[in-house]
């Protein structure tokens, strides 16, 4: 899962980001309004995290951009303030959820879920195709009764492979998906981490759900 940090604390955003990357989000981060709307109205995330007080553009003018954009991300408020206008303004111009700062990060992560769950893209939280389960909440694979491990990277390309099952996906669009707006990923980092995948979920069991569609990318299929 892709998400969007826009936070001008350099140290609470860089936290935020490393705690998140540890379970296993790719996240991008903007220090300023002005980036954060560039990339909130122009790259595809699956939840944008917004600071209210930023420089350039404030929190709330890029909630209100975006949806103006009809742009149905999630989107969860941060913010110093805690009074009920604060909260009231936020909740009018768009955004689906509020937190105040300090937070701990056990309430962001449970507040990510909770909007995940309810994201109309996202509404079937267990992914499952024959006995390969993805449990988005807990992170845990499994095909039928055997737990899989996978690398952070893997577990996000499964993960978006199986929420577009039947779908072919280019190696541009995991990359976009996958990597922070600033990584510098070659189709080839793919094809290794697609392999690695193989490896672990079709091999052992004799499947080939993760198949190869020569010159347009790869397709997870349930058919």
């Amino acid at each position: 899962m892709r998400i969007l940090l826009v936070e001008d604390e350099l140290k609470l955003a860089n936290a935020v980001k490393r705690v998140l990357e540890l379970q296993k989000y790719a996240v991008d981060v903007a220090y300023d309004g002005e980036l954060g709307l560039d990339l909130a109205v122009g790259e595809e995330y699956d939840l944008i995290i917004l600071d209210i007080m930023l420089p350039n553009f404030s929190g709330l003018e890029i909630c209100k951009q975006v949806r103006q954009e009809k742009i149905t991300t999630p989107i969860l408020l941060l913010t110093a303030k805690g009074q009920i206008s604060d909260k009231v303004t936020g909740l009018d111009v768009g955004a689906d959820d509020y937190m105040v700062k300090p937070f701990s990060f056990e309430e962001l992560f449970a507040r990510i879920r909770a909007l995940m769950r309810r994201a109309p893209q996202l509404e079937d939280v267990v992914l499952k195709i024959g006995d390969l389960v993805l449990n988005p909440i807990t992170s845990k694979v499994t095909m039928g009764e055997t737990e899989i491990q996978l690398s952070a990277k893997e577990y996000t390309i499964l993960e978006y492979l199986m929420r577009h099952k039947n779908s072919i996906i280019s190696k541009e669009q995991i990359v976009s998906h996958v990597w922070d707006y600033d990584a510098d990923v070659l189709p080839s980092t793919v094809e290794v981490h697609v392999k690695h995948l193989r490896d672990k979920i079709d091999s052992p069991f004799n499947f080939n759900l993760i198949k190869t569609i020569r010159g347009f990318g790869y397709e997870i299929s349930d058919k």
